[in-house]
């Protein structure tokens, strides 16, 4: 069975035993030599609240199914056939993905005027994840996280 196959699978009985009738769509999204999947829960047959559940408060319960999937479906798996699955619902990924650029190319400019470090707090770990990506190509800032959960943050900077 295929990554994709199992990531789909998974949710789905994820989600039945939990009471919520969804179905799955696997979108193969791999980029360099890195299986990344993108895992769609089909919102057509939910209820607005049963969305607002599986979301959750800032995405929270939608972090947490994609924390599960990623760990559970790359457990004991050599680093080399591990994937990367993103769980996606009603959009909130991609919306979100466009609010953590907006944040990121905010947070680059804020620094390259003041020459100040700049800290963004309140991000998830795979949010901060994306931040780091997103400025990776600026060859003039640099981006580190630093403190402890729940209170650790990305920190932006010019580099030396």
């Amino acid at each position: 069975m295929s990554n994709q196959q199992r990531g789909q699978q998974w949710l789905e009985e994820l989600l039945r035993l939990s009471n919520v009738s969804a179905t799955v769509q696997v979108t193969d999204e791999n980029q360099d030599s890195k299986a990344n999947y993108w895992l769609t829960i089909d919102q057509s047959q939910l209820t607005e609240a049963e969305i607002q559940t599986l979301i959750g408060v800032n995405g929270k319960v939608l972090d947490a199914l994609q924390y599960l999937a990623n760990a559970t479906l790359n457990l004991g798996k050599p680093l080399a056939d591990q994937a990367a699955y993103t769980v996606e619902l009603n959009g909130y990924r991609l919306q979100r993905q466009e609010e953590l650029r907006i944040l990121a190319d905010q947070a680059a400019q804020k620094v390259r005027e003041t020459g100040q470090d700049y800290e963004l707090r309140s991000l998830s770990a795979a949010e901060r994840r994306q931040v780091h990506t997103l400025l990776q190509e600026c060859e003039d800032l640099e981006t580190h996280s630093q403190g402890q959960e729940p209170n650790r943050r990305l920190v932006v900077r010019l580099r030396p």
